[in-house]
């Protein structure tokens, strides 16, 4: 077992084609949670959404490091994990918009879209949830043999939900191909970590005997270095792993939780927003490396708006399911 700090981790290299297709990907992530506030705020989606805008490199930096039918589980703020594994962005719409056509049928809205075909076990709303989920689907891995790898993400507030640590403690005894994902976004809904979480995080699953890092998650590349070891490790017997991604969400906790003054600052705001942005950073990345000129990521970032705008009318003009499909699907 080791536990590592690794901000600034990039050794996992990077070309050109791969850069575009990392800054792509977070550009189309930010698109998408920008139309889907501009669909809560037109009144235009049923129910809140929990917006990822900010936190895009730990999705794809992770995702980028999976084979397609490698799986995932995701959260409650987990449309970027759904589209860095290759989710088709109108099925997502029509899914938050209650559509006939969307992933669950319209039935599982923003926080419960699956995605079978790409190796996604389904987002989650109970906190910490779908860390059970996750193990399992490692411990299916393992005893069929067929060398795939599940990654769990979760926020720093499921470090109080006790399934954690019970699953963490099976991956460790059974040596299951599972990584832990730690988004650290420093707020429980509207409260800091360090008022509920006690000692250091890397310490948990260090104590089962996990390796545990911690990296920059605004950082696309050390995400990627990090996560590429740690999936290679665990694909190959090594065992579970944990990665704390230290990010920032911009938007509230729900698109609902406007005024933030009463539990973060301004300035606090601002500062992640601007200095420590993961697509203006990695954009100034590419660029240095001569990988891209400013026009190229320009013309990305208008190609990714145009993409999302017209997926999200996709599903605005979809239809909903007919009233006589509410039984379909249900268990009794």
């Amino acid at each position: 077992m080791t536990t590592e700090t690794r901000a600034d981790r990039t050794d996992e290299a990077i070309d050109a084609a791969r850069g575009l297709e990392f800054y792509s990907q977070m550009v189309h992530i930010r698109a998408f949670e920008d139309v889907v506030n501009d669909l809560y705020k037109r009144a235009a989606m049923p129910g809140l959404a929990h917006l990822y805008s900010g936190q895009e490199a730990v999705a794809v930096g992770v995702c980028q490091a999976l084979h397609r039918d490698d799986y995932i589980t995701s959260t409650h703020r987990g449309h970027g994990h759904c589209l860095a594994k290759g989710a088709d962005p109108k099925l997502m719409f029509a899914e938050l918009l209650g559509k006939e056509i969307g992933y669950c049928g319209g039935r599982g809205g923003s926080m419960h879209i699956a995605d079978q075909e790409t190796g996604n076990l389904g987002a989650n709303a109970i906190v910490g949830g779908s860390t059970g989920i996750a193990t399992g689907a490692a411990l299916s891995a393992k005893s069929l043999g067929n060398h795939r790898v599940a990654v769990c993400f979760f926020g720093e507030g499921a470090l109080g939900q006790g399934l954690l640590y019970e699953v963490m403690n099976l991956a460790a005894l059974w040596t299951l191909p599972v990584i832990y994902v730690c988004e650290n976004n420093l707020y429980n809904e509207y409260t800091h970590f360090r008022e509920t979480t006690a000692g250091e995080i890397l310490a948990r699953p260090a104590a089962f005997g996990i390796r545990a890092e911690r990296v920059d998650g605004q950082d696309v590349r050390a995400v990627y270095a990090a996560a590429s070891a740690l999936v290679a490790r665990a694909r190959e017997g090594g065992g579970p792993a944990f990665l704390e991604c230290d990010t920032y969400r911009y938007h509230g906790h729900h698109v609902g939780d406007i005024d933030r003054a009463y539990y973060r600052s301004k300035d606090e705001e601002h500062e992640w927003m601007t200095t420590r942005d993961p697509i203006g950073r990695f954009g100034e990345w590419l660029c240095e490396q001569g990988f891209a000129a400013p026009v190229t990521l320009d013309d990305i970032r208008s190609q990714a708006a145009t993409a999302i705008e017209a997926a999200a009318q996709f599903a605005l003009d979809a239809p909903y399911p007919v009233a006589g499909d509410v039984w379909r699907h249900v268990y009794a």
